[in-house]
């Protein structure tokens, strides 16, 4: 059994104005794939950096199994890395960069051999077992850096990014293939990217990151349906989460030239904290298209991108508003005279043009709330 733990573990650069990765308390449960996301420089290939023995612990604890590893040299972990650039031999066949590391720590050649000739059946790769890097597809190469790590037949497989150099085509079909792999060989895996739809459909939990920060971690429908805060809400999903941020008046706050009543523990929550303002947020697909003249959200159409079995309109919200800031994915902000930026899913078969005008009603049940103080969500009951 092959768990991993990070217990309260900071990596602080000399210099920097704050840590690197800061106080990350994460368990990774035995056989489960892992996704470490986040923006750039939020913390998650320090993380695992950290969890391979590249980079130094400051303070904390990290565990393999039963095994403190926090101060161990990586060769003594039991871990496989496979990497964003490949780091194949030029000079070695395909075969022979996947047994290398067999070759090493002295495994008898019929044992490399027998491991080598199951990873390639394995990743489709027994045809190209004599040929050399520079005669392989970025797919193929991706795959070779996959079957050294399998052959070494580890506690933890550990991936820094390892499909941002390939296409997007490419990048679809060897995700699938990675997470196929994964579970049939049930080994514990953490997996970086900043990819956020690469995170949703590989992980069986995600967890974000956010300036060497845990902000929550979950399994992908969770954070999409119950984002613990403004940054999740906006990081998770694409389109983004529309978020806008208003003052509240007579229980509601205005929205579009209507009013978005306020549940009470909302109320309650923001009374609490002394303030009068609160983020309101929603999906693309929580907005739905309604006939002129209906009640709802006046919106001008400032473009249209349609995507064959789907399509999204973007513009910005009609009405009288209060000084605002807009906070999340839309084109416009809250103040006065501008509107608020909103993005909405449309009828892929007859959507709107550009410039026009329509109506928009928000389902109730698709309305989030949070804490235009400190970001976290409130309850929305």
């Amino acid at each position: 059994m092959t768990t991993v733990s990070f217990e309260k573990v900071t990596r602080r650069y000399p210099g920097a104005d704050r840590p690197a990765v800061d106080a990350l308390h994460l368990d990774i449960a035995d056989g489960e794939f892992l996704v470490l996301v986040g923006p750039s420089g939020c913390g998650k290939s320090t993380s695992l950096r950290m969890l391979a023995g590249l980079e130094d612990v400051d303070d904390g604890v990290i565990r393999i199994g039963d095994r403190d590893v926090t101060h161990l040299p990586p060769k003594d972990r039991d871990i496989a890395m496979v990497f964003q650039n490949y780091a194949l031999y030029p000079h070695m066949s395909v075969a022979d960069n996947m047994g290398f590391a067999l070759k090493v720590a002295g495994t008898p050649k019929d044992e490399i051999r027998r491991r080598v000739q199951e990873a390639a059946r394995i990743l489709d790769l027994e045809a190209y077992l004599g040929r050399r890097p520079k005669a392989l597809s970025g797919g193929q190469r991706q795959r070779v850096a996959m079957g050294r790590a399998i052959v070494r037949e580890p506690q933890v497989f550990l991936m820094d990014e390892p499909l941002s150099n390939l296409d997007a085509k490419l990048r679809t079909q060897t995700r699938t293939q990675i997470a196929a792999l994964q579970r049939r060989l049930g080994v514990t895996t953490v997996y970086v990217t900043h990819d956020q739809i690469e995170a949703m459909t590989m992980g069986d939990r995600v967890a974000v990151l956010k300036d060497g920060v845990l902000q929550q971690c979950a399994a992908p429908r969770v954070l999409y349906d119950a984002p613990a805060n403004v940054f999740v809400a906006s990081f998770i999903g694409s389109p983004a989460m529309n978020l806008q941020e208003a003052r509240i008046a007579d229980d509601g706050v205005p929205l579009g030239g209507g009013r978005v009543p306020l549940p009470r523990g909302v109320l309650a929550a923001v009374a609490a904290e002394g303030g009068d303002r609160v983020v309101v947020g929603f999906r693309p697909e929580a907005l739905d298209t309604v006939a002129p003249g209906e009640p709802g959200l006046g919106m001008a159409v400032s473009m249209v991108e349609e995507l064959g079995s789907e399509a999204y309109a973007y513009g910005t919200l009609q009405g009288d508003h209060d000084g605002g800031t807009g906070a999340g994915s839309g084109t416009g902000s809250l103040a006065a005279g501008t509107g608020a930026g909103v993005v909405a899913r449309v009828d892929p078969r007859t959507p709107p043009r550009k410039g026009e005008r329509i109506t928009l009603r928000l389902r109730p049940d698709g309305t989030y709330f949070f804490s235009a103080t400190t970001g976290e969500r409130l309850p929305n009951e």
